[in-house]
């Protein structure tokens, strides 16, 4: 009662929009009190000359407090959460960037601590987990240094996965390999035919901004990230204007921005959110009525697998942010340091526990 009162408030003084709680999160959940369905709210927002679209506010205490109310810590909340789970097969999906490590102005230099992989490496023992990244997949491998986590690399556009039958991809996009274990896998990347443009991309795109100071071009194998963070504000809009130049000589391509990135992607229908599902699937648990995806994640291309939670109607979407942002998660961490908080204590539940079903 206390926080549908204080988000009727802030609503009401305009700086805070409320929405109601969705009522068909699907059969056997109860929004109000479960929280594995997804609720939406919008924050505060102001245009970003460079990013065409919005950025959060440096908002008071007040307003970050309010948006918590619509999206708990999964700290505080982490024994209802559980209590919810402990009948279910947990899978885990994490992004890295800004989940996993903290974002950094060198993208090179975005380490993961031994605490954090120590963390994954307990939850990877109790649970199926992957990673996906807007990272290539070797370059996710290499910060990581995991064999028992599966990898999803350029948005979910390479993935190492077990060999099983597929019922929904193409086999053309499908290789058999070895995995890090000498392990049969398979490699699924269903971009493949883009990648002499990819390369061409990025060559174009180091020559136009070798002259701006502060800009790194990041091949990630499927896509190609600008990173402009340690770059001059000013400098923003003519990187914008290089980039757009660029990618107008590439008609099956398309533009996405996040945190001080611009991206340049080949233009199929696929995200981490198809990547959770093909994952589900070569796990063998797409079937299965009791399975609970638990994806964490900071980007707006993380909002496409909380958006697939959404429509499976149970399971757990976790935005990591200290500050309020659109999203369709249902609970929020702040931080990396509060996703290692939450992942050893996931691990610790799933050791002590004697109810929860372990998946196998």
């Amino acid at each position: 009662m206390m926080r549908n009162n204080l988000l009727k408030v802030f609503h009401a003084m305009g700086i805070f929009k409320y929405s109601a709680i969705p009522q068909n999160a699907g059969p056997g959940l109860n929004p109000r009190t479960d929280r594995s369905s997804c609720d939406r709210s919008s924050a505060i927002v102001r245009p970003d000359p460079c990013n065409h679209g919005t950025t959060e506010l440096n908002t008071p205490c007040a307003d970050y407090e309010a948006w918590v109310a619509a999206h708990p810590s999964a700290l505080s909340s982490f024994d209802h959460m559980m209590s919810v789970a402990k009948e279910k097969r947990i899978v885990v999906f994490l992004d890295y960037d800004g989940t996993l490590s903290p974002i950094v102005d060198d993208p090179e230099s975005a380490f993961m601590s031994d605490k954090m992989r120590l963390a994954v490496g307990k939850v990877s023992k109790y649970f199926p987990t992957a990673i996906i990244s807007g990272r290539s997949r070797d370059k996710v491998h290499q910060f990581v240094q995991l064999n028992d986590v599966f990898y999803a690399g350029s948005h979910g556009m390479d993935i190492m996965a077990p060999p099983r039958q597929q019922k929904s991809c193409d086999g053309k996009y499908q290789t058999r390999a070895v995995d890090e274990k000498g392990n049969e896998a398979i490699i699924f990347q269903p971009a493949q035919e883009f990648l002499p443009e990819i390369l061409e991309i990025f060559n174009e795109l180091e020559e136009e901004t070798r002259s701006i100071g502060g800009v790194t071009i990041e091949d990630n194998r499927f896509c190609v990230s600008v990173h402009f963070r340690r770059a001059q504000e000013e400098d923003y809009s003519i990187i914008e204007q290089k980039v757009l130049s660029v990618l107008s000589k590439h008609s099956r391509f398309h533009l996405t921005r996040g945190r001080k990135v611009m991206e340049i992607r080949p233009s199929i229908k696929w995200n981490k959110g198809h990547a959770l599902e093909y994952l589900l699937e070569t796990l063998g648990f797409a079937d299965l009525s009791d399975v609970f995806p638990l994806y964490i994640g900071d980007d707006r291309s993380d909002e496409d697998a909380f958006k697939v939670i959404c429509k499976r109607g149970q399971g757990f979407p976790i935005i990591v942010s200290s500050k309020p942002k659109d999203t369709r998660a249902s609970y929020s961490l702040r931080d990396p340091s509060e996703v290692l908080s939450f992942l050893l204590r996931l691990a610790r539940w799933r050791r002590n526990s004697s109810t929860s079903k372990p998946v196998t």
